[in-house]
């Protein structure tokens, strides 16, 4: 027996509210111009929207600062553009994954200006341009064949307000090209390094510099390559430190999480507000002062 669904909406709710929106109605209420009331009704309108197939999360921005991502493998074309029409309606801008040719001229067709990335499969979309972020994350694949992966990275990484840079075909069997590009990796705020095969360029990339690198296995190599297990096995072994590892072919979760962190990089370069010095004690406060 299945449980009933919540309904979507109560009477005592308001309109769902988004980062933007919620940014926007703290501000007023600093100045005056909104009510404690308003402000209240606002915050505790329903999280989701219940289309019957997906239960869409509309303050996966307010809390994670990036909307609901759709992962579209599985769903039917009319269920992802669905979802990323309500999506739309709220915010800014959205990411889809794992897109295939006809999800992408579905959703196209009720979002013109979504724009398809055939080899990474995704589908983004932006009303206007977010911002670049200081620095920049670089994105590295072993070989052309793990371009899908890698490309799925940068186009996340980008979608979220990074810049991004693209080193291709340095994998471990040619060092010499690594080692050509070795300091522009050096200057990233943060390294995704996509490989298959037995996955070495990860724990090699991470022995030359002193950046947090992502590691991406992916499911690229012959037989005993197991679909990308011994890649990740490889990865989890390394005796390289300061590298963490994804799942096989997860490049979307490599770039999600370098995101985090190029952020967590700009808000700690930034200054911080000089401590108030404490006013001096007065009457009967003041602490008398031995004699000298």
């Amino acid at each position: 027996m299945g449980f009933p669904r919540d309904p979507s909406v109560f009477a005592w709710q308001a309109s769902r509210v988004t980062s933007n929106e919620a940014i926007s109605l703290l501000d007023r209420f600093l100045a005056g111009d909104s009510s404690r009331d308003e402000v209240l009704r606002a915050f505790q309108a329903a999280p989701l929207v219940d289309l019957g197939y997906a239960r869409v999360d509309v303050h996966r921005s307010l809390r994670k600062g990036f909307p609901e991502v759709i992962y579209a493998e599985g769903k039917t074309p009319a269920q992802v553009a669905g979802i990323a029409v309500e999506i739309s309606r709220r915010e800014e801008r959205f990411l889809a994954t794992r897109v295939n040719p006809e999800h992408a001229r579905v959703l196209r067709k009720k979002l013109k200006s979504a724009i398809y990335h055939e080899t990474s499969r995704c589908v983004t979309y932006e009303k206007s341009p977010l911002a670049k972020r200081p620095g920049f994350i670089a994105v590295l694949a072993a070989g052309t064949s793990d371009l899908p992966v890698a490309e799925e990275a940068a186009v996340t990484a980008d979608i979220m307000g990074n810049r991004v840079e693209r080193i291709y075909d340095v994998g471990v069997a040619g060092l010499h090209r690594l080692l050509a590009r070795l300091d522009v990796i050096q200057q990233a705020n943060v390294i995704i390094a996509v490989a298959g095969m037995e996955g070495a360029l990860p724990g090699v990339v991470s022995g030359l510099v002193s950046r947090p690198v992502i590691a991406v296995p992916t499911s690229i190599g012959y037989g005993t390559n197991l679909r990308g297990l011994t890649a990740l096995f490889g990865m989890l072994s390394s005796c390289s430190s300061g590298m963490t590892v994804v799942n096989i072919d997860n490049g979307f979760g490599a770039g999600y999480a370098a995101s985090q962190m190029n952020a967590l990089a700009e808000t700690s370069s930034q200054p911080t507000a000089p401590k108030p010095k404490p006013r001096p004690a007065s009457g009967r406060n003041a602490r008398r002062q031995p004699p000298r």
